[in-house]
């Protein structure tokens, strides 16, 4: 009777006592041990759907910096979520060691093969896995190894400054947004699936690198496969649904899908341009294994990686292969893309900058300190100014527009004169610590001056590079920093030295931030420089 009565209860207050538990689950959000008095926005204490519905608007970068100038170091974005603006605290929570752990955020960023989903570097958890893995590849993005594949690079931009002469010639405005990512990289799309990086390297460009191959974005002049349109939408999914990991167990994550539809797999297109890239050099057997044809063997990371397994293949693995290539595909173009966006951006907004890197480009090619197509080393070495520009526009438009999420290991942490509860999330935007103006005065103003090195200034520099986050710092520092600033460092001089540029329609720029903060570029025009050293 008893038990009839209490069912009969049950159902006829279901929707009360529901909202009741939802309100008392709010209700703990907001008041969580440890949390409750760092400040923030009033709703992100109850719910994590703020920071969702932030991220959603596409302008999340800019929100950090607001909020960090109303409330201060710490600021509460979720209800176990805090952003930190300090430097000092990058070397605790980047840990060479490791011991704030990756975030939920991060698995989503990964592709499934044969039925797994398979971590690579950046999106692992695990500290002994990114070790172990890191160990196993990172000689072939040391900056000696990857400049062995330099005239791939030239190769690359002799093309690109043909497609450029041309739009000169016929006085057409063209859309250097969308070039430079087939240099380097992608563009918007639907809803999808997911770098940090960093994507770092133009799709071209990683092309060579990766597999000795372009992958025909310059000579088509457009997309190839989809592939940027599905790039684009990996990281608008995990930008979204990132802020809310969990519902990706329900969605795409769910380990059923490819147990119900075997298929699954050929919808990752990323996984799909991998396999067909090294299917054009090599195979993979039926027994799953891949072989690398003999006299084959050259600079590009499949012939490095392919020659390590055929020798010890207890140390490289098919499936290493296979991950670290895909990740390249991915995280290899939309990166660096960006930054060369900002840079030529910046540039054409601020003409006297423009004209400045043009008579330092020019003199030290008539002194004869430059090759036709510029060296790394040259660029390095001979162009301070060029090197300026190129940090000046990273520091003004990071490409990446989050904040780097960590887990506050056990026993809980200190964070600003805070104590802050383990399993916390915390973690530091590369725009709030960039745009910090008691480090970087006119914050928002592109001065490559103030990275200039002078008899004074030494100390204020090494602040600025203390702040200085767009790579990430300790041990999952962007492995792909190489690429990205050879390809900066060669691309730049080498367009600034050939054309006047400038800006046409409505002279600004759209921002996007999906993960990465993507623009779209308004149309430029391309003149022949008459004084062009060439």
């Amino acid at each position: 009777m008893a038990e009839s009565a209490t069912l009969g209860f049950l159902k006829a207050y279901s929707i009360p006592l529901l909202l009741l538990l939802f309100l008392a689950s709010l209700i703990r959000n907001k008041y969580k041990a440890g949390l409750s008095d760092i400040p923030g926005p009033p709703i992100a204490a109850y719910t994590k759907l703020w920071r969702l519905y932030d991220v959603w608007k596409g302008q999340a970068h800019w929100t950090s910096i607001q909020l960090h100038k109303q409330y201060g170091k710490l600021v509460r974005t979720a209800p176990n979520v805090i952003s930190v603006a300090d430097a000092d605290e990058i070397s605790k929570i980047y840990s060479i060691k490791g011991d704030y752990t990756k975030t939920a955020f991060y698995p989503i960023q990964s592709i499934s093969w044969k039925k797994q989903p398979q971590m690579n570097l950046f999106s692992t958890r695990s500290e002994a896995e990114h070790r172990e893995q890191r160990k196993k590849i990172a000689n072939a993005y040391t900056l000696e190894s990857l400049l062995k594949m330099e005239s791939a690079v030239d190769d690359c931009s002799k093309s690109f400054v043909e497609k450029m002469g041309g739009y000169a010639d016929r006085s057409e405005p063209v859309d250097l947004g969308a070039w430079l990512q087939y240099y380097g990289e992608l563009k918007d799309s639907p809803y999808g699936l997911e770098g940090p990086a960093d994507v770092s390297i133009a799709f071209d460009v990683v092309g060579e690198m990766t597999f000795e191959t372009k992958f025909g974005f310059l000579d088509k002049g457009g997309d190839v496969d989809g592939m940027m349109q599905a790039i684009e939408g990996m990281l608008i999914y995990a930008s979204h649904i990132g802020q809310v990991p969990e519902m990706h167990w329900w969605l795409i994550g769910n380990p059923l899908l490819t147990m119900l539809m075997p298929a699954m797999e050929t919808w990752n297109e990323t996984l799909m341009f991998t396999l067909k890239a090294i299917n054009s050099r090599t195979k993979i057997s039926r027994d799953g294994e891949l072989e690398l044809e003999e006299g084959r063997v050259g600079n590009d990371m499949l012939s490095k990686w392919a020659a390590v397994k055929a020798f010890d293949p207890l140390k490289m693995s098919t499936r290493d292969i296979v991950v670290h290539l895909s990740t390249n595909v991915f995280a290899g173009s939309d990166t660096t893309a960006i930054a060369l966006r900002a840079i030529l951006y910046f540039l054409m907004k601020n003409p006297t900058k423009m004209e400045k890197l043009q008579n330092e480009i020019d003199d030290a090619f008539k002194a004869g300190k430059l090759s036709h197509f510029i060296q790394d080393v040259e660029a390095r070495n001979e162009l301070p100014y060029l090197n300026a520009v190129i940090k000046e526009a990273m520091r003004l438009h990071p490409s990446v527009g989050f904040m780097f999420e960590r887990h506050v290991p056990a026993d809980g942490a200190t964070i600003c004169g805070k104590y802050i509860p383990e399993g916390t999330i915390v973690g530091i935007s590369p725009w709030v610590l960039q745009h910090d103006p008691e480090v970087f005065p006119n914050p928002e103003s592109f001065e490559p001056e103030r990275w200039m090195e002078t008899d004074k200034n030494k100390a204020e520099l090494a602040n600025m590079e203390k702040h200085f986050f767009s790579f990430g710092a300790g041990s999952r520092v962007c492995i792909g920093r190489n690429i990205s600033q050879i390809e900066m460092r060669k691309i730049i001089p080498l367009l600034v030295r050939e054309f006047e540029m400038s800006l046409g329609g409505s002279k600004e720029w759209k921002v996007k931030n999906v993960w990465f903060t993507q623009q779209q570029m308004p149309p430029v025009l391309f003149k022949r420089r008459q004084k062009s050293a060439s």
